[in-house]
Order: structure tokens, then sequence, then C-alpha cells
């Protein structure tokens, strides 16, 4: 499998949601950001859910739509949307097939062992499923606006 790259379709995917099913060709027709997140309920990536929560509807005034991705449960999925009132999906990629597909996987280091986890990276995608920018070793301070910003250019 190639992995995505800038100005080319990304491959159709079908994923479970905290929503529901996600059907890559039911986006046509809106941009949409994928981010990527190590764990649900872990301060960072509690923190970045935050952020894209709080910006949800100026991404939706930017006629784009949020996704956020990891390797939990829909069970875990569905508690962290409840805990934080999140609005978008969270897509539960238990075998790891959108984490192939985006090449997010890497050895990280923690507390001196090696782990393999998802690398916080996030994919912004425009109506016809192009991939237009994308963010890899995301830090999460800042970037959910940087993201809207983007998201913004794209719309303009």
């Amino acid at each position: 499998m190639t992995l995505p790259s800038i100005g080319r379709p990304i491959e159709p995917f079908r994923a479970q949601s905290s929503h529901g099913e996600i059907d890559s060709s039911a986006l046509a027709g809106s941009n949409f950001v994928l981010y990527f997140y190590p764990k649900d309920n872990t301060p960072g990536c509690t923190t970045e859910a935050q952020d894209f929560r709080d910006l949800a509807g100026e991404f939706e005034k930017a006629g784009c739509k949020i996704f956020g991705i990891s390797r939990d449960s829909l069970k875990s999925h569905q508690n962290f949307t409840e805990k934080f009132e999140l609005p978008f999906p969270l897509i539960s990629d238990d075998q790891e097939a959108l984490c192939t597909q985006f090449g997010v996987m890497k050895l990280k280091n923690m507390y001196g062992k090696q782990v393999r986890g998802i690398e916080r990276s996030t994919f912004l995608l425009d109506q016809r499923g192009v991939l237009i920018q994308e963010w890899r070793g995301v830090r999460v301070p800042g970037h959910a606006n940087e993201v809207l910003q983007a998201a913004r250019n794209l719309a303009t």
C-alpha cells in the first residue's frame, strides 16, 4: 500500500466510529480532517480533542468535518466522547487499517522502553478526498488552530 501524498486522492475506507459507520465515499462534497492520536483519556490526547471540540463550529463554518482516529475500542470512544462532549466522530481503528494506510504507526520511547504506537498526525482532505496538507509528529499546543486556518484557506 502506498502512503497518501499531497495532491492525490486517498484510498477509500470504511470504519466504525462513535457515530456509526464512516464511509469515505460518503464524504464527497465536504472537506475533512482526519486526526490520529495515541489514546483516549491521556493528557495530550484529551487536550487535542478539546481543542478540536472548541473549534468545531469554526470548522463547520469553513465547510470542514472533523474525525479523530485511534486504536481504542468503540466503547472507549463513546465514553471519551460523552465525558468531553465531543461533537465529531471518533473512529476505532483497533485493527490498524487506517493507521497503516496513513503510515502513522511508529516505534516510540516510553519510560525507557520501545513501544509501537500512533505518531500524532493530522491530514486535511478536500471535497474529492484529495490530500491537501499533512502534519506529522504533531505538538498539541496551537495545532487545531493551524489546521483550522488551512481549512479556511481551502474553503476560499
